[in-house]
């Protein structure tokens, strides 16, 4: 059963369309068609407004924090066409880069592993996913996918930097062989899976085939090195399947329909031990997916939703909990734990 544990009051002006916790489950970053990012403390039950960031000229759809090793580090993207990355230096949030590359809305964003380096993923409903990588001294490389779905791009998630097998057949202290990946959600009905080659660029590996109308969403799962890969899957068709790769070698990804909801389902996201999957859709009800227990519970289900890790208390450094945040039409971001 999850309980909303938090309710943060974001004074937005208009609908949020997502919510995210960084890190360390110490901040939450919100965005909303009033055209704002918002980063809020939300340490100990709190909620103090650290940031109000104006930039996108549209309505902002998804957020996303990079990994804390780069510092502190915001991506959004908007209907204005416009990606902006956000830096916090000495307390103070500033622009630190916009990407203006896409003739259409930019739909969603998502950061690489941080093993690969600072890597943004970009999708646009002109069709394109820009990939943006930080060189150094302020400067990005932008490669572009141009045409990789018909109409548009939805929603981007890159697969983890762990080598499916490599818990079993790793030898130990061998560094693993890295290949960078990402799945893509798009208005053709399909989900794609990147690759990149060994000459740096991107190559469609594999197309995945179930949705009868446009993808709105696609979750790579985490792993931590078994064999199987796993992908989460949702559709304006009402359906989430769960699509898994068990033979690397062969690349053969089969679907499973998790379940047919009645209404358009927005957003899929995975537990940080994947073994619990939360969906929401138009029906404004949350349902979660003990995928492991094959149960299936609906809550209240809103328009974005996100897990986060929270930091354990270091008498119990073994341990680590999922809090869900979930953001919809009204102003407010609920921050609920998953038991």
């Amino acid at each position: 059963m999850v309980s909303v544990i938090n309710t943060v009051d974001t004074s937005h002006e208009d609908m949020i369309h997502d919510a995210q916790m960084d890190y360390y489950g110490t901040r939450l970053a919100t965005c909303s068609s009033d055209r704002s990012v918002k980063i809020f403390d939300v340490r100990n039950g709190g909620q103090i407004l650290i940031a109000d960031l104006r930039g996108h000229e549209g309505p902002v759809w998804q957020v996303a924090w990079a990994h804390p090793m780069y510092g502190n580090i915001l991506a959004s993207c908007s209907y204005d066409r416009k990606v902006i990355i956000w830096k916090e230096e000495n307390g103070t949030w500033e622009k630190t880069h916009e990407h203006t590359g896409h003739d259409s809305s930019v739909n969603s964003v998502c950061w690489a592993p941080h093993d690969y380096g600072l890597i943004l993923a970009c999708g646009s409903s002109d069709g394109a996913i820009s990939l943006l990588t930080y060189t150094g001294e302020g400067q990005w490389e932008v490669k572009k996918i141009n045409n990789a779905h018909t109409i548009g791009c939805n929603a981007v998630s890159w697969a983890p930097a762990v080598v499916p097998g490599s818990l079993i057949d790793q030898p130990s202290g061998q560094k693993p062989n890295y290949i960078k990946k990402f799945a893509s959600g798009g208005c053709d009905n399909l989900i794609k899976l990147w690759k990149e080659e060994e000459d740096g660029q991107w190559k469609e590996e594999q197309k995945l085939e179930a949705h009868s109308d446009w993808v709105r969403d696609v979750a790579w799962a985490p792993s931590i090195g078994l064999p199987t890969s796993t992908i989460a899957s949702c559709s304006q068709d009402g359906r989430v399947f769960i699509w898994t790769c068990d033979d690397i070698s062969s690349n053969t990804w089969s679907p499973k329909l998790l379940h047919k909801f009645n209404d358009v389902v927005w957003h899929v996201s995975w537990s940080i031990t994947a073994n619990i999957l939360a969906v929401s859709g138009g029906d404004n009800k949350l349902g979660r997916r003990g995928i492991s227990e094959g149960e299936y519970a609906e809550q209240q289900r809103t328009a974005k939703l996100t897990w986060t890790p929270e930091p354990p208390p270091p008498s119990h450094l073994n341990q680590s909990w999922d809090h869900l945040v979930t953001a919809g039409a009204g102003a407010n971001a609920a921050i609920s734990p998953s038991m």
